[in-house]
């Protein structure tokens, strides 16, 4: 979304802002770990090591990146229209119904090839599903989207509770589940991808809804930056009334914009469910249209930011968990502050050095004046 700050080169709006965030964030954390009595380069050693030490742990990092991908992008689309999603956690879960009928109807008659882009098909129509009616509910009632899309991911919640306890759980089965998916139900590894540099993806669920996600980035950049449709997002994220002005209908811009994010929001359910479960349980989104807010913030809302800031969470999921293998003091609980800090300063406080970076280079600009003039004259 616009904001109305300065304007700053490409490479410092979302290159170098971000990575000072980032390290100011990594600094703080540093002292969380010195005041529970542990080293903070060791710790910095174990997450490094434990994200991309194996060929395993690059994988299990990716397979959560491809999660925080998805979630991210519906942020993002969302931001571009000035529209706040807080709903991709909803979405999401919601989404899952899409792929979960999919592959009950079809996994044990047809190839994963088959199942897998009705599943797509599912997972965007049931997440756009649950996106519209926040959206039709801002453009016809007037009802805020923060607070419609948050509760809505209640209802989404307790939607699931049913669904598996009352009509999708196997009979005589305790656990609040479907059933194990055959063998059309479960997508195939990127094995061969991590084997070209000689690296075997070993247990992790790496699976091929990671180059859906890289697609998906591409189709959010195409969208949002060469069609219509991306460019009247953006004239009402930037100014509503310029956009009233312009005969845009904002109505329908709210409308079609939260179909979109909760279409991407739902595609995330793809890579638990066909890629590492293969079944659909409870909590399988576990706060990952929470996470995607901080991923598009640290982003800038822009496919190009975004992958590499849900690479980042990935790192700081599956490298998190070696940390508290390796060094018993910090705990999980420590991990998830360590992990707030970040989405802290990418999100709350994403704007805390850009006034000063924006000062210095407005400075940078009038002495490069000056001595062009100094030099004409």
């Amino acid at each position: 979304m616009s904001t109305p700050y300065a304007k700053l080169p490409g490479w410092v709006e979302y290159g170098l802002i971000p990575l000072i965030n980032l390290a100011v964030a990594f600094l703080v954390a540093g002292l969380v770990v010195l005041l529970v009595g542990e080293n903070p380069l060791e710790a910095a050693y174990h997450l490094i090591n434990g994200a991309f030490g194996r060929g395993e742990y690059i994988g299990f990092t990716l397979y959560y990146a491809t999660t925080f991908i998805f979630t991210g992008l519906a942020v993002a689309v969302a931001f571009h229209a000035g529209l706040f999603n807080i709903g991709g956690e909803g979405q999401a879960y919601v989404g899952g119904i899409g792929v979960a009928l999919a592959c009950l109807w079809l996994d044990q008659t047809m190839p994963w090839y088959v199942v897998f882009p009705l599943a797509i098909l599912g997972s965007v129509f049931f997440g756009a599903l649950w996106a519209f009616l926040p959206g039709w509910l801002q453009a016809k009632r007037g009802s805020h989207i923060v607070i419609t899309t948050i509760m809505f991911n209640f209802i989404a919640s307790s939607l699931m509770v049913y669904l598996l306890t009352r009509v999708l759980k196997p009979l005589g089965s305790m656990a609040p589940q479907t059933r194990t998916f055959a063998e059309g139900g479960q997508l195939p590894k990127l094995d061969w991808l991590l084997s070209i540099f000689g690296l075997d993806v070993g247990t992790a669920p790496f699976n091929i809804s990671f180059l859906l996600a890289l697609v998906a980035a591409f189709g959010v950049w195409a969208l949002i930056w060469r069609t219509r449709l991306g460019y009247e997002m953006r004239t009402m994220g930037h100014s509503p009334s310029a956009a009233r002005y312009a005969g845009i209908r904002e109505s329908r811009i709210t409308v079609f914009t939260m179909m979109i994010s909760g279409g991407l929001a739902g595609m995330m359910a793809l890579n638990p469910i066909m890629g590492e479960q293969f079944r659909m349980q409870l909590d399988f989104v576990q706060g990952a249209g929470f996470v995607g807010i901080a991923v598009a913030l640290m982003g800038r809302s822009h496919p190009g930011g975004i992958i590499p800031a849900a690479i980042l969470f990935g790192v700081l999921y599956q490298g998190g968990a070696e940390i508290a293998f390796e060094m018993p003091s910090i705990s999980r609980d420590m991990i998830v502050i360590i992990q707030g800090l970040v989405i802290l300063f990418a999100g709350a406080l994403e704007n805390m050095f850009r006034p000063a970076i924006a000062r210095a280079f407005a400075m940078r600009g009038q002495r490069a004046a000056a001595v062009v003039q100094t030099r004409g004259a």
